[in-house]
């Protein structure tokens, strides 16, 4: 049976969780929340959503969102991809393993 989608409404209060693969740990370093509030911020201003709480715990975060004029899928999306992809960069997750193929 297919999961129904989300009920995303302007102006609704959201309490956002998500946490890393595998409970593994999300933010390693202080630059690792910094990159992440960052993108948050930028994200929220692009979105037109407004952050009323937030709390970075290491393996996982909490978020208190309005939703603005665009919907939180958007903005979670742009967030978490971009976040990811920092991430995986600065931690050497990226390409560090990959396997190549000689004839």
């Amino acid at each position: 049976m297919p999961r129904h989608g989300r009920i995303d409404i302007a102006g609704q209060l959201y309490h956002v969780i998500a946490r890393g693969n595998e409970r593994k740990a999300l933010f390693i370093k202080k630059d690792d929340c910094e990159d992440f509030i960052l993108r948050f911020k930028t994200n929220l201003e692009r979105t037109g959503n407004k952050c009323l709480a937030w709390c970075l715990i290491p393996n996982h975060f909490h978020l208190l969102i309005l939703r603005g004029k665009k919907p939180l899928a958007e903005l979670m999306r742009r967030l978490m991809t971009g976040y990811a992809v920092s991430f995986n960069i600065r931690h050497r997750h990226v390409y560090s393993k990959a396997e190549m193929t000689q004839p």
